[in-house]
């Protein structure tokens, strides 16, 4: 909402972070949750009372770390201070997710490569389609 309220380039960054997140949000939940069932880190390993709170859906990969990486990189590809400003609660959301007990740091690092993916394809999508349509 801050972004899209600065004018024309905070609503492109806003709008192509979206896109991106939604992508991200989608092939982490939709696709690669359903193809890889993975259990969350077993509740011993962490040592505070938090462990109690996690999903029951699978731990691969980090959804929320797709999403948060997804719309950060697509924003700074527009706007590259808003990106970086983007980028610390994104890090800090991946952190969280293995701090928490809700994911193992592999299923937060393939999270972070699949919204970087995801930032790259809506980035590229129009160019893609034009590329097509000749």
């Amino acid at each position: 909402m801050a972004l899209s309220a600065t004018g024309g380039r905070g609503r492109r960054a806003a709008a192509s972070g979206l896109a991106s997140m939604a992508v991200a949000e989608l092939a982490s939940n939709c696709v690669l949750k359903q193809m890889w069932h993975r259990c969350r880190p077993p509740k011993e390993w962490i040592s505070h009372e938090e462990v109690h709170d996690r999903p029951d859906s699978s731990s691969f990969p980090s959804g929320h770390t797709a999403a948060g990486v997804a719309f950060s990189t697509a924003v700074a590809a527009v706007w590259p201070w808003a990106g970086a400003a983007c980028g610390v609660p994104a890090v800090m959301v991946a952190a969280e997710r293995v701090h928490t007990g809700a994911h193992y740091p592999s299923d937060v690092a393939v999270g972070a490569a699949l919204g970087l993916a995801a930032a790259a394809l809506v980035h590229r999508a129009p160019r893609l389609a034009i590329r097509l349509l000749r």
